[in-house]
């Protein structure tokens, strides 16, 4: 396999660090703002065919497959976001019970975990140096889907777009599958940010296990009213 994929990838991680130091604002607005136009995409096309189907009998044929690789997307961004803002959910009545030095601690064993998961996701060929039996990864998967060269099922390019470019009619899957290698690439670089902010106690874990705690203290007083 080539392994111009990787440099590519490095390249968009150290570009998007150099961005998030100069334009924090900007860049953290824009992936908010990439999540909310994925989820509007399939609101607005699930919200078009129910008009489309029940009012002229009509529809899009391929917008179960846009839904479906939209909500795909959703969830790999996802990942990495909720990392990022310390909003995935977890169980910290460990954390919570052990002395701060031994949180500490299981902090940085989670989020280097979640760092090690990414990188075998997206490529677990390196695991051979450790005398693994592994192959593949997010990488060769999307690759091999380049190299052949395989369209979606449904989802159709544009024909003005098709016949200026001199595409197939359907659109590639390599072009849909490429958020797949960004994504845990993304979710292997912002684990470690959290690692290095919780080494330098900027953060105290890596998730974010306490709202149900705080629901329950907001609301406590609730059926006593």
């Amino acid at each position: 396999m080539a392994y111009w994929p990787h440099l590519y990838l490095l390249i968009f991680i150290l570009v998007l660090w150099v961005l998030e130091k100069r334009f924090p604002t900007f860049m953290e607005r824009l992936e908010e703002n990439l999540l909310v136009l994925v989820i509007t995409s399939i609101m607005v096309v699930s919200f078009g065919q129910v008009i489309a189907r029940y009012a002229f009998n009509t529809g899009w044929i391929a917008a179960l497959e846009f839904n479906t690789v939209m909500f795909s997307w959703l969830i790999l961004l996802g990942m990495s976001y909720g990392i990022k803002t310390g909003i995935h959910l977890g169980v910290d009545i460990v954390l919570n019970a052990v002395p701060r030095p031994a949180m500490k601690f299981l902090s940085l064993v989670g989020a280097a975990g979640a760092m090690l998961y990414g990188l075998i996701l997206l490529d677990s060929t390196w695991l051979a140096m450790l005398g693994v039996d592994v192959r593949g990864g997010a990488i060769e998967y999307w690759y091999k889907m380049w190299r052949i060269g395989l369209g979606q099922d449904e989802l159709r390019y544009p024909v003005f777009f098709a016949e200026a470019f001199d595409l197939q009619p359907r659109v590639h899957r390599w072009l849909v599958l490429v958020i797949l290698p960004i994504s845990l690439a993304l979710l292997a670089y912002r684990s470690l940010q959290a690692f290095w902010a919780i080494a330098t106690n900027k953060r105290d874990m890596l998730i974010s296990g306490h709202e149900a705690q705080d629901l329950v203290e907001e609301n406590k007083g609730a059926l006593k009213d």
